[in-house]
This record gives C-alpha cells, sequence and structure tokens, in this order.
C-alpha cells in the first residue's frame, strides 16, 4: 500500500509514510470487509459511512504539514483510522463524530491499536468544531461540505492550517487553507469524492 499507493503518488512526507506503514489499517476495518483493508478505495464501515482510501488519508495528513508539537482537530471519526495517523503525527488529536455508533467504534479500534494515548474521540456535530479545546493547529474535516464552516475557521490557531473537501453533495475538491496573520489563503490540492457533512454547517 505505502509503496504502490502512497509514495509512487507523489506522497514525500516521511513521518506520514512511517506513521501509515506502523498503523494496521486492517484492525480499523469491520471484518467483513478485511480483505479490502490495503485495496485503493474507500471501503464501508456501516452507517452508510466509509473509510477513505489510503492515498487521501495520506494526502489530508501531509498538507497539515506537522511536526509533532500541534493540538490537532478532526471533524468525521468514522472508524478512527485517520485519527490514529493525525496522532502519529502531532502532539494531541480531538476528533468528534456526529454518528454515535461510529464514535464507539473509533474509541474501541484505537483502544485495541494502543492508539489512544493521545487521542480523544467526542461524540458530536463536528462541523461546529470543539471549542472546549480550541484554538487547534491544524484542522482535518473527512467530509464534504458545501462551504468553509466559519466555525472551524474560527477555532483555527493564526498561523494554521485546515483541510476540508468542498463542493458538491457528490463530488468536492480538497481544499488547503491556511490562516495567517488574519489572512486566509485557499489552494486546491485534487478533486475528491467524500460522503456530506453532516450537522449546522453541513447538509441537511
Amino acid at each position: 500500500m505505502v509503496e504502490t499507493q502512497l509514495r509512487r503518488r507523489g506522497i514525500r512526507d516521511g513521518r506520514v509514510l512511517r506513521a501509515m506503514t506502523e498503523i494496521p489499517r486492517e484492525e480499523f476495518v469491520p471484518p467483513e470487509h478485511r480483505v479490502q483493508s490495503y485495496r485503493d478505495e474507500p471501503v464501508h464501515i456501516g452507517y452508510g459511512q466509509t473509510i477513505s482510501q489510503p492515498y487521501m488519508t495520506a494526502l489530508m495528513a501531509e498538507v497539515l504539514e506537522l511536526d509533532g508539537t500541534e493540538t490537532v482537530l478532526e471533524v468525521g471519526s468514522g472508524c478512527g483510522y485517520a485519527a490514529a495517523v493525525l496522532g502519529a503525527l502531532a502532539a494531541r488529536v480531538v476528533t468528534v463524530e456526529i454518528v454515535p455508533g461510529l464514535a464507539q467504534m473509533a474509541r474501541a479500534n484505537l483502544r485495541r491499536t494502543v492508539r489512544d494515548a493521545n487521542v480523544t474521540v467526542v461524540e458530536g456535530d463536528g462541523s461546529l468544531g470543539y471549542p472546549e479545546r480550541a484554538p487547534y493547529d491544524a484542522i482535518s474535516v473527512a467530509a464534504g461540505a458545501p462551504d468553509v464552516p466559519l466555525p472551524l475557521l474560527d477555532q483555527l490557531n493564526d498561523p494554521g492550517r485546515l483541510t476540508i473537501p468542498v463542493g458538491s453533495f457528490l463530488d468536492q475538491e480538497l481544499r488547503v487553507v491556511w490562516k495567517r496573520g488574519g489572512l486566509i489563503d485557499t489552494r486546491v490540492a485534487t478533486q475528491c469524492r467524500f460522503v456530506p457533512l453532516r450537522g449546522g454547517e453541513g447538509w441537511n
């Protein structure tokens, strides 16, 4: 997976590659789908949700340019895999999941793989962020949004970085947003397709 899907497709951050080599992706996939764990595609995890393809997980982590000192907010815990990757790259991770069953799954997966020491799973509306732990040095949103939620920009540190899929209900572009000196800069990393962001700042 790391050699063919990540390194050969341009992922260069050695810390990201190492994290995704060390973290057992199959431990975060439901047993009935584990044969698909290392395929270059999203995998269903129940509740109408998916674990992102490995390349997208790696790209979203890489563009945040984490050095290990940051506090990171993740919106959309899913099965907990991306949170585990972020936890290997940052000092602290808060991951928010709106589906109670997935929040429980993420906690169980992180605990079983001993990746929960610096990762906190919160059940709630991640489109509103999690102000109790703000500000965040980096924010990663793992669901497609109609626009960048203002509460997330408000909770982003200055300087800080945010990555989020923005677009229609079915297709989005992965945006990388920087807050620097009170100004917001944005670039598009790639085209993508994520499950829709639910909640007050997401899709109805």
